[in-house]
């Protein structure tokens, strides 16, 4: 009786077996259409994700997004220092900081890049945004640079502020933790990060005077012989120090380059061949 349910069951199984082994032909060709059909479509809305400006913006370092910024608004900074007597390194500083690099939403939906509030004198568009406190105010501006001209007012026309406009202009510690003191943001930490963006990326060479500025370059490339390369695609430190005949290791220096990273359009120094 065990026996023949064995055989019973061995040949359940073998039917099994011969009835799958009929059926995958066709089975196989319904999958391979439909894996096809589906890669078509992943493709397609691949690149269709690829074309969008805010994927390839997010796909540059944090260097290059701040390298872009800078040269977008030093020019306008640089005015605004002209004018009002603000370092422009200051104003650069505190864009790059309050815009998130010109990204965050006051920035792309209000043209806002100093996070100013509406306050009671505004007649402007609004924009409602979460801050210190949930839904507050803030300013909406046609144009980027009006922002910057209004955050030169702000700070001009407001007496807790005065005291600034008595640090020389090339003291950006002493601006950056005064306007921590008068109130500007509730950041303990404001001061040294504004001091940090300034640093790390040189900001302060934007507040010498053009004259200056091309005096002091122009004295550096003839007691040093630097010359300036600025980056092409398809560079690399390697490329460049051969074509220099520069060691790659005081480009890097020089330049302090992190992790020996460099970007597209970026202007090295290339120092005197040792």
């Amino acid at each position: 009786m065990a026996q023949n349910h064995y055989l019973t069951s061995v040949f359940l199984i073998l039917t099994l077996i011969i009835n799958s082994c009929g059926s995958a032909k066709k089975v196989k060709i319904k999958a391979s259409s439909n894996i096809v059909k589906s890669t078509e479509y992943i493709l397609a809305k691949s690149t269709e994700t690829q074309i969008k400006p805010l994927k390839s913006y997010k796909k540059l370092s944090v260097a290059e997004r701040v390298d872009r910024y800078v040269k977008t608004y030093a020019e306008v900074a640089q005015q605004e220092m002209k004018s009002y007597d603000i370092p422009a390194s200051i104003t650069l500083a505190q864009a790059i900081l309050e815009s998130g690099m010109g990204d965050s939403r006051l920035a792309t939906q209000a043209n806002n890049h100093f996070g100013i509030k509406c306050h009671k004198e505004w007649k402007g568009k609004r924009i409602y945004h979460d801050d210190d406190k949930k839904g507050e105010c803030f300013r909406v501006y046609k144009d980027p640079r009006k922002s910057y001209r209004d955050h030169s007012l702000f700070l001009t026309s407001r007496s807790r502020y005065d005291f600034l406009f008595d640090i020389k202009k090339n003291d950006y510690k002493a601006w950056a933790k005064g306007l921590k003191k008068a109130g500007y943001a509730t950041d303990p930490k404001y001061p040294d990060k504004l001091i940090s963006l300034i640093e790390r990326y040189r900001l302060d060479r934007y507040d010498l005077k053009k004259r200056k500025a091309k005096k002091e370059i122009e004295q550096k490339v003839v007691i040093t012989e630097h010359k300036i390369h600025k980056v092409q695609k398809g560079d690399t430190l390697y490329s460049i120090s051969k074509k220099y005949k520069v060691d790659l290791q005081l480009i890097v220096q020089e330049n302090k380059l992190e992790n020996s990273t460099i970007f597209l359009g970026q202007n090295l120094i290339i120092p005197q061949a040792q």
